[in-house]
């Protein structure tokens, strides 16, 4: 934060103002020749937009009648638009030749409408606008994705030369000048400056007071606990605020590229919060922030080392093994492969799953397409080779662009052309947060997902060697979609709930992908419409699905409720198995940019444990005291990692001492259901378990249930020999 407010403007004095432009320009002097030491690593025209409007006036000029139709009509309005200008200098009143939308909020300043100076640059604009617009629309022979390009960035072309970005031209910032007597240039500059230099010389705009945030403190304050860990993830179980909840427990798959507090910023509008008040055992999947170390880490790990393992938890956590499921954007295209992977496999846990601007078919992705080419993905490819890693910063970069006057030049103009400093705002704050996604597991999302559109197509692509299908999916669906998302166009989710063969209910809110979404009914903001029926079409299911006032939560919470059980007494978080690690919302979702994560490797079978430090944006193992000895030796992070013992069959069988009865949910991958069953069937203690193979477990699973084909008892004699040594057993 700079030393000097925007608070200290009024105060500043000729000698103050003309040492601050000092210090600025000497800054200024700095940061252009680190800037040229960088030049010529620098890509100038990333889009190849030199390229994309060579094709487009290629074609424009086929059509030289359009051009001069296009042209005249311009050159008419501008003059009409001068004679009544001249009539408003002299003080006669008339009317705008063009105004602006109402949902534009540039030109919110009186003077904009009352100084007729302002209202011809504003008219001016707006029909230079209005004229560039036709010049890019509906050419014959420009294919849709070229055109769908020019269209884009014509348009953030426009964005960036409104006169409200210009000192000179914007009512508002004149009269702050004024004001400040030339203050708030100066600290305008100033936070330029500091922007450039956190950027190294790219301009990185402050859109928030980072420091007026704390995770646990004022956002993510949701009481609960971390009650496991791995390399991939923290599981975070919520407490309880009712004496009952339903019998399912609910998981919650946010999507990897971004932190999932954005569900859970401050009380008043906390997802999170609403759902344990609404009587559900929430469980949340926390990601981890993955560094060069993770390069290779695949689709395939946030799916079995990620979702699965997660349901596993829950279920051993809770006894109970049917779930509800939440996936939120990327993280609802991940739930569906899982589902899709588990229903091959005769995993049928999950029984009902929503999804929160989900696509599933990536036919149309919106205008985020236009970043999504070959070129631009082996751009990509090129840069997280080296990296290991793409910065989230780069896909903010891209949301950001999508929504430019609201995410870029709002700041642009409050930061340096009026001189104020970033406000708090948690939103802002967690759009900030950015996350890293691992090179192998990017690149494989981005060409399968969205250039190929495998997804959508069943058996088009296989993931831990499953081919996924996602009409074989069959429970009981929600979509929640919002009417302006940018990110994942309601129209392209619609298409995608269309693939399940279950009964569908989808609901479409009002705003965007953040704010539709994070609608608690308190708020009383927007409407939705919801059906279970889905034409074809969205338009005709959009014109003949009624309206509702407020928000959607309501309305799914009766939905959701009929999946979820009968009530029981409240779970209080964690088990005897599941120890509490630390408090929510744990370590992984405060590693930001510049921070260490510390993964510690775990010794026996214990799980993994963080730690973090100041210092490059790193994981590191290291041997991990942290964990209590009541954990150790209970939840293997991966097979193979628990001591071995050489219990023999024949050993165990001949010991005269009395057969004891141990708590077998202490072994990682099972549950009390599946615990109950093997004691049905004689196997009672952990020497019992320690004295057979694994594929002795694995053909008794088998013969009972076809079900129990998902678990994996590879190591739980390793598991069970541990346990009994710990305890200090005898052999039978």
């Amino acid at each position: 934060m700079s030393a000097s407010t925007n608070q200290d403007l009024n105060t500043l004095d000729f000698v103050q103002l003309a040492q601050g432009l000092q210090d600025n320009f000497q800054r200024v002097e700095d940061l252009m020749v680190n800037f040229s030491k960088t030049y010529d690593d620098l890509d100038l025209d990333p889009f190849k937009l030199k390229d994309l409007y060579a094709e487009w006036f290629t074609v424009a000029i086929q059509d030289p009648q359009k051009l001069l139709t296009s042209h005249v009509n311009y050159w008419h309005k501008s003059l009409d638009l001068y004679q009544r200008s001249a009539l408003s200098f002299l003080g006669i009143e008339s009317s705008p030749v063009i105004t602006e939308s109402p949902a534009d909020r540039r030109f919110r300043h009186e003077d904009w409408a009352k100084e007729p100076a302002f209202g011809y640059i504003k008219q001016s604009y707006l029909l230079a606008s209005q004229w560039m617009r036709e010049l890019v629309s509906d050419l014959d022979g420009l294919d849709e994705r070229t055109s769908e390009k020019v269209r884009f960035f014509t348009e953030r072309y426009l964005d960036a030369m409104s006169p409200t970005n210009f000192a000179l031209t914007n009512p508002a910032v004149l009269e702050k000048i004024v004001e400040t007597r030339g203050g708030s240039l100066v600290h305008g500059l100033k936070n330029m400056l500091e922007d450039l230099e956190r950027g190294k010389g790219m301009l990185q705009i402050q859109m928030t007071d980072a420091e007026a945030f704390e995770l646990g403190r004022n956002v993510a304050v949701t009481p609960g606990k971390v009650v496991f860990q791995n390399r991939m993830f923290q599981l975070v179980q919520y407490t309880p605020t009712t004496k009952q909840v339903f019998r399912r427990p609910l998981l919650v798959v946010p999507p990897w590229i971004n932190k999932f507090y954005i569900m859970d910023l401050q009380p008043k509008n906390s997802l999170l919060r609403w759902l344990v008040e609404q009587g559900h055992t929430v469980f949340v999947i926390s990601w981890i922030n993955p560094d060069e170390s993770y390069r290779d880490t695949a689709f395939d790990d946030y799916l079995k080392e990620g979702v699965i393992t997660a349901t596993d938890v829950v279920e051993e956590i809770t006894g109970e093994s049917e779930i509800n499921s939440i996936g939120y954007c990327i993280g609802g295209t991940l739930l569906t492969t899982v589902l899709a992977y588990m229903k091959a496999t005769g995993d049928d846990r999950i029984k009902s799953a929503t999804y929160f601007t989900t696509m599933l078919d990536f036919g149309d992705p919106g205008e985020l397409g236009v970043f999504i080419d070959e070129e631009q993905i082996s751009c990509l490819e090129q840069r997280m080779e080296q990296d290991g890693y793409l910065e989230g910063s780069a896909m903010a970069g891209a949301f950001n662009l999508m929504r430019a006057n609201d995410l870029i030049w709002s700041f642009y103009i409050n930061n340096y052309l009026l001189g104020n400093d970033p406000r708090p705002f948690d939103l802002l704050y967690w759009n900030s947060d950015s996350t890293r996604m691992p090179a192998k597991m990017h690149s494989w999302y981005l060409r399968n997902m969205y250039q190929k559109n495998l997804l959508s197509k069943p058996g088009g692509l296989t993931v831990g060697g499953v081919a996924i299908d996602i009409s074989t999916i069959d429970i009981p669906v929600c979509f929640v979609s919002t009417v302006e998302d940018h990110i994942a166009p309601w129209k392209s989710t619609y298409v995608g709930a269309r693939l399940f063969s279950g009964p569908v209910r989808f609901i479409l809110g009002g705003s965007g992908h953040i704010a539709g979404i994070i609608n608690p009914p308190e708020a009383e903001k927007y409407d939705y419409r919801v059906t279970d029926g889905l034409p074809s079409d969205p338009d005709s299911w959009a014109n003949a699905a009624e309206k509702h006032p407020g928000s959607w939560w309501p309305e799914w919470q009766r939905w959701v409720s009929q999946c979820s059980g009968d009530m029981i007494a409240a779970r209080q978080p964690g088990s005897s198995k599941y120890k509490v690690l630390e408090e929510a919302p744990g370590s992984y979702v405060k590693a930001r940019l510049g921070a260490e994560v510390k993964v510690e490797k775990p010794s026996s079978s214990e799980q993994v444990s963080v730690k973090m430090d100041k210092g490059a944006a790193k994981v590191k193992d290291s041997q991990s005291p942290a964990v209590s000895k009541a954990q150790a030796a209970t939840t293997p992070s991966s097979p193979g990692e628990a001591t071995s013992n050489t219990t023999s069959h024949s050993e165990a069988s001949s010991t005269k001492q009395p057969v004891p009865v141990d708590d077998l949910t202490q072994i990682n991958g099972i549950g009390p259901a599946l615990a109950k069953f093997l004691q049905s069937k004689g196997i009672i203690s952990y020497a019992m378990l320690g004295a057979m193979e694994a594929e002795q477990i694995r053909a008794l699973l088998d013969k009972e249930d076809s079900r129990y084909r998902r678990f994996n008892p590879s190591t739980w004699p390793a598991q069970a020999r541990a346990l009994k040594d710990a305890a200090g057993k005898l052999d039978i």
